[in-house]
């Protein structure tokens, strides 16, 4: 009867080919006991770095963990970038496991928020100890998850702090062009590929504006990604964490570091150490992102300067203003980028 059941089931998969592994209906919330139960191995407070990509979140990291009490590192994307955390117990038979009435561990409930929750712990708490710090966090930026990814966050760690760090999107679609250039994205179309042929040979008439980095499909989906990026995450950033959640400009980070490190610090509820300020000048004198992307592919790292603001005065030609302002220009005066929309 086996023999005859894998004969089967080997006849199906040859005519309509494996079936999809099914999805569990849902993974519910971590309780306010398991995050007690939770620090009591795990003690630290956590904090999480979330960003659209290229808005500076690497540099606030750097900045933040030279405090002797803090540690941050960076890109376990537990909860930005797929397959995300949950993977771990997403499946219908992770489900029927830590759910099952004869696991006696489970309490009669569902262990799989628990699972979640003890994994992404030992894995920042192991850096944190190892670097003598009473606080850690990650920073993961992300471009396509936006709010959910607070939503994500609030469910397993509940306790923790959010921290939203904003760029000027103008830049951001300058900076983003420039990481795929450089890496050669595998997502480049072929106008792309002739663009960074043409870049390669001559460099002055993109710099002038004579001729565009640009093609109008990615201004589009870039910043309208950004504007729906910078909405839902402010707005459930809010509302999940509160008081825990806390917003910041690229721009201000690299105007007065130090005083917006300050407010950082007290942010996580640490003290400020008199020598902080002269380790973040130091920190801010180095750019280990433009010495990567120069050594990856140096034609073209070149071209653009690295870590500051401004960029897109020089390389947004009138017609790119037009259609960014048009897609993004009330974010920007949100943001105070700009005062009005007549820019």
């Amino acid at each position: 009867m086996e023999l005859l059941n894998r004969i089967k089931k080997a006849a199906r998969i040859l005519l309509k080919g494996e079936a999809a592994a099914k999805k569990r209906t849902g993974i519910p919330a971590i309780t306010a006991d398991e995050v007690a139960e939770a620090r009591q191995f795990f003690p630290r407070d956590k904090f999480f770095i979330f960003g659209h990509a290229r808005s500076g979140t690497t540099l606030l990291a750097r900045l933040v963990r030279l405090h002797p009490d803090v540690h941050c590192n960076w890109q376990a994307h537990f909860f930005t970038r797929q397959p995300f955390l949950r993977s771990l117990v997403e499946t219908t038979a992770a489900e029927e496991w830590l759910t099952r009435r004869s696991n006696r561990w489970n309490r009669g409930g569902d262990l799989s928020p628990v699972v979640l929750r003890a994994v992404a712990d030992f894995i920042l708490e192991r850096d944190a100890v190892r670097e003598g710090a009473s606080i850690v966090g990650d920073k993961s930026p992300s471009s396509l998850i936006h709010g959910q990814a607070m939503c994500d966050l609030a469910r397993i760690y509940p306790d923790a702090k959010l921290i939203y760090i904003v760029r000027d999107g103008r830049d951001v679609i300058i900076s983003e062009r420039f990481r795929s250039f450089v890496e050669e994205s595998k997502f480049l179309t072929a106008v792309d590929k002739r663009i960074i042929a043409d870049l390669r040979k001559e460099q002055a008439s993109f710099a002038d504006g004579r001729r565009s980095i640009f093609t109008e499909t990615f201004i589009r989906r870039t910043a309208q990604g950004w504007v729906e990026n910078l909405t839902e995450s402010e707005k459930e950033g809010k509302r999940l964490f509160g008081e825990n959640y806390y917003q910041l400009r690229y721009e201000d980070l690299l105007e007065t570091p130090f005083e917006e490190m300050k407010k950082f610090w007290q942010f996580l509820g640490v003290d400020i150490h008199p020598t902080l300020e002269e380790a973040i000048a130091k920190e801010m004198s180095s750019n280990p992102d433009k010495e990567w992307q120069k050594r990856r592919n140096e034609d073209i790292a070149s071209f653009l300067p690295k870590g500051i603001a401004g960029n897109w005065m020089r390389l947004f030609s009138g017609q790119e203003k037009a259609l960014f302002k048009q897609i993004a220009g009330e974010m920007l005066v949100k943001w105070g980028y700009e005062d009005s929309v007549d820019w």
